[in-house]
C-alpha cells in the first residue's frame, strides 16, 4: 500500500510551469529584515520569488532542524522560482498529474515565494503548503500562481520543503545527535521555520503578521493538520484551510504503533538497505540517488509522533481540544478517488454476495451501518466511496466538529462540481480538481489535466471560490459576491455544496462521519491497527465495541 501511494505522489505532485513573462516595469525593490529583494511587478502587484527563508540544507546540515538565513548584503534579485526539493522521478506512466518536463531540482530547496497588492498595508496573508504525498511536489506550480488571489487584497506565500527522505528520516542515529533526542519531521520543522520568516518579515511587504492563513490541499492539507497539533507552530497562524486532508494515523519515534514499525527502526533499515552503516555514510549519498533508493526500500515518508515536534497522534489532539485554537475552512471532493484508484480495490468480487460476505466478516455489528451507506447494488461506486469518506470525509467533519466544540468557527464545503472534460473522462470531481478555482487558474493546469471550458458559469464559480477563501483569510467569514452565504458547521451541521453553483446545505452524507468516527475510535484504542485506505474491502477484521467509542 505505501509503494502505490508513493506512485500516486510521484504524479500527483509534478503539476509545474513557467509564468507568464511580466510587463516591464519598474522593478520592486524592498528592505525585509531578512536583507533587500528587488522583485517584479505585475499589474498592481508585487512579485518576488525563490527567496531563502533558511540555510541549505545540504552537508552536515542534511537531516538537521532548518537554521536561520543570516541577513544577505546588498541587493537580491527576486523573480526566478527556486528549484524544487529533490523526488522521484515521475516515470514513463502519464496521469492527469504528469509533466511533460521535470522539475529542476536541488537539495538546497528552502525557498518561498510572495504575491502582495503594490499598496497592501496591513493585509491578510495565506501560505500555501502544495501536495505531493510529501514525496512530490512544489511551490513553483503554475497552477499555484497566487496573482488572482492577490488581487482581491491578500497577500499569498507558497513555500519548498524538505520531501521523502530527506524530509522525513528518523534514525537512532539522528535522535542522539539531537539535543531533544528527536530525529525525523524535517519538512514540518521547514514548514514552522518559513511561518517564522513570515512572521518577522511579511511586514516589509505589506502584510500583517497578526492575520496569517496557513493553507494546503492533499499532502499540503495534511501538513496543515499537522501544524494544528505542533507546539512550536502556536501563535505562527491565526486560521487554516484543509482541502482534502487526511487525519491518518502515525507511526511513532522510539515504538511500534497502529501497525508501523518505529520511525527509528524504519530509519535503521533503510540504512542497511542502502549499505550505510551510520548517518556519516547516509549524508555522504547523493541526494537523488539516495531519495531514488528510499523509494525502491518503500520508505514512507510520514510525520512522526516523536514526543516533541508532535507530542501525540493528530486524532488524540483534535479529541481532546488540544488542537490550535483557529477557525477552520475545510473540505473535501466527491469523486477524489476517481484519480487515485491505486488507494482502492481495482475490482469488485464477483458477486454482490461475495462483497457482503467480506464485509460482514470484517465489520461486524457495524456491517449494516457500512453496507447502508455502501450498498452492493453498485460494488464499484461503493468502493470508491468507501476509501474517500475514511482518508477525506471523516477527516473533514472531524476537524469541522472539534474546531466547533472548540467555540471557534468552522466551515465545511463538499466540491462537487461537474464540467464536460473531467465527466467525460470518468473523473467528476477528481483530486485537486477545485485548486483551478480556487486559484483561477485555468490556463495553469498540467497537459493531461481534463479542463473545465473558459464559459461564463465556470468563472463565476471560480470567483466565488476565490472569494469566500480570501476573505475568510481576511477575517475568518466566508463570503463571495452573488454567492449564498457561508455558514459555519454548528449544531445544524452546514456544508457549502460547490456543484454548478454554491449552495448552502446541512448534514453531509448521514451516517458517514459516525461509521468511520466509531471505526477508528476502535482501532485506536486497539492500538494495533492503523486507519487510511485499509477500509471496506481492505479492511482488518475491526476491534469490538469498547464503551468509550460508544460515548463518542
Amino acid at each position: 500500500m505505501i509503494r502505490r501511494l508513493i506512485a500516486v505522489g510521484s504524479a500527483a505532485g509534478m503539476l509545474a510551469g513557467a509564468p507568464a513573462p511580466a510587463a516591464a516595469q519598474q522593478p520592486p525593490v524592498v528592505d525585509a529584515p531578512a536583507g533587500t529583494l528587488a522583485g517584479e511587478a505585475q499589474g498592481d502587484l508585487r512579485v518576488f520569488r525563490g527567496i531563502p527563508y533558511a540555510l541549505p540544507p545540504v552537508g552536515e546540515r542534511r537531516w538537521r532542524p532548518p537554521a536561520p538565513m543570516p541577513r544577505w548584503q546588498g541587493t537580491r534579485a527576486a523573480t526566478a522560482f527556486g528549484p524544487a526539493c529533490i523526488q522521484p522521478p515521475q516515470g514513463s506512466l502519464h496521469t492527469i498529474y504528469s509533466v511533460d518536463t521535470p522539475l529542476p531540482q536541488s537539495e538546497d530547496c528552502l525557498t518561498l515565494n510572495i504575491w502582495t497588492p503594490a499598496h497592501a498595508e496591513h493585509a491578510p496573508v495565506i501560505v500555501w503548503i502544495h501536495g505531493g504525498a510529501l514525496w512530490t511536489g512544489s511551490s513553483r506550480e503554475t497552477m499555484y500562481d497566487g496573482a488572482r488571489l492577490a488581487e482581491r487584497g491578500v497577500i499569498v506565500v507558497s513555500i519548498n520543503y524538505r520531501l521523502g527522505v530527506l524530509g522525513y528520516l528518523a534514525h537512532p542515529g539522528l535522535s542522539r545527535e539531537s539535543p531533544d533526542h528527536v530525529s525525523g519531521n524535517y519538512g514540518l520543522l521547514d514548514q514552522i521555520a518559513a511561518l517564522r520568516w513570515v512572521r518577522d518579515n511579511i511586514g516589509a511587504f505589506g502584510g500583517d503578521a497578526s492575520n496569517v492563513t496557513i493553507a494546503g490541499e492533499s499532502a499540503g492539507a495534511l501538513s496543515v493538520l499537522y501544524l494544528m497539533v505542533a507546539p512550536d507552530a502556536r501563535g505562527l497562524f491565526s486560521k487554516a484551510i484543509s482541502e482534502s486532508g487526511y487525519m491518518i494515523s502515525m507511526p511513532a519515534l522510539k515504538r511500534g504503533v497502529h501497525g508501523w514499525p518505529a520511525a527509528e527502526e524504519a530509519g535503521a533499515l533503510l540504512g542497511a538497505a542502502v549499505q550505510a552503516p551510520d548517518i556519516a555514510a547516509l549524508r555522504r549519498m547523493d541526494a537523488a540517488t539516495l531519495n531514488a533508493a528510499a523509494s525502491a526500500a518503500h520508505f514512507a515518508p510520514f510525520a512522526a509522533v516523536d514526543g516533541h515536534v508532535l507530542p501525540e497522534q493528530m486524532v488524540d489532539a483534535f479529541n481532546a481540544g488540544r488542537q490550535a485554537n483557529v477557525p477552520v475552512l475545510i473540505g473535501f471532493n466527491a469523486g477524489e478517488i476517481r484519480s487515485l484508484r491505486v488507494l482502492a480495490p481495482a475490482q469488485p468480487p464477483a458477486s454482490a454476495a461475495d462483497y457482503e460476505a467480506q464485509i460482514r466478516r470484517t465489520y461486524g455489528d457495524l456491517a449494516d451501518a457500512f453496507l447502508r451507506l455502501y450498498p452492493s447494488s453498485d460494488m464499484m461506486e461503493s468502493i470508491l466511496a468507501t476509501t474517500r469518506d475514511q482518508l477525506y470525509g471523516w477527516t473533514s467533519e472531524k476537524v469541522a466538529r472539534a474546531q466547533t466544540a472548540l467555540g471557534v468557527p468552522s466551515y465545511l464545503y463538499l466540491f462537487d462540481h461537474a464540467y464536460p472534460a473531467a465527466d467525460q473522462a470518468g473523473l467528476h470531481a477528481f483530486h485537486a480538481s477545485e485548486l483551478p478555482f480556487v486559484f483561477g487558474t485555468f490556463d495553469g493546469t498540467p497537459p493531461y489535466w481534463p479542463n473545465p471550458p473558459r464559459t461564463a458559469g465556470e468563472t463565476a464559480l471560480s470567483d466565488a471560490m476565490i472569494g469566500y477563501w480570501t476573505s475568510f483569510a481576511r477575517d475568518g467569514r466566508p463570503r463571495a459576491a452573488n454567492a449564498p452565504d457561508w455558514a459555519p458547521y454548528g449544531t445544524e451541521r452546514a456544508y457549502m455544496h460547490f456543484t454548478d453553483t454554491p449552495h448552502l446545505s446541512a448534514n453531509l452524507m448521514p451516517g458517514m462521519y459516525e461509521l468511520n468516527e466509531e471505526v477508528v475510535c476502535r482501532r485506536n484504542a486497539a492500538g494495533g491497527i492503523g486507519w487510511n485506505w485499509n477500509v471496506g474491502l481492505w479492511s482488518p477484521r475491526n476491534p469490538p465495541a469498547t464503551e468509550a467509542c460508544r460515548q463518542r
